[in-house]
Formats: structure tokens, sequence, C-alpha cells
């Protein structure tokens, strides 16, 4: 299961999420969402657990505690919307 860690400080790292999370099982992954184009953390990240009932235990243990100075929003993560083309593209583009 998928869930998005929001509300981070700039400070957190991947280890630290995978540290705060492992408390309540298995952790496959743990990412801490930087801007592709400056590097800089944006303040959320993902943390990736194959047992539901541990996803779901640490979800309800971890929303709302502190990391690193910062009170935590998780939750479950949704599916990545579908976008479309971006400015520049075909439907944004006029022709006179």
């Amino acid at each position: 299961m998928k869930i998005f860690v929001g509300n981070l400080s700039r400070e957190v790292m991947d280890e630290d999420l995978r540290q705060a999370f492992e408390s309540f099982g298995r952790v496959e992954s743990a990412t801490v969402v930087k801007d592709k184009f400056t590097g800089e953390l944006r303040g959320f990240g993902f943390v990736e657990m194959p047992s539901v009932s541990e996803a779901r235990s640490a979800i309800n243990g971890m929303n709302g505690k502190e990391l690193k100075g910062r009170t935590l929003n998780v939750n479950e993560a949704r599916p990545r919307e579908e976008r479309r083309e971006g400015r520049g593209g075909p439907r944004g583009r006029r022709r006179y």
C-alpha cells in the first residue's frame, strides 16, 4: 500500500521517513519528493508498505505526529491523475 506523507520538514530525508515508519512494519520504499529543476525538497513524500494492515496501522499511528518539528499529514495515497498536455501543447496553442 502506498502512503502519502505531507507537511514534511525540509530537513527530512528518505532514511528519516523510512525509520519513522519501520516501527509499524516492513517498509518497501520511502521517498521524499524533490523539485525536478531545483532539487529542493517539496515538503511531502511517499512510503510503500507491502502489508495493508501494517500500512493502515502506520497511517493511524503517524498522522498528526511530529517529525523534525513538523506535524505530519498521513493518509492513503490516491492514484495520480492523468494530466492533459501542458502549456504549449496542442490544446494550449492558438493559431491565428
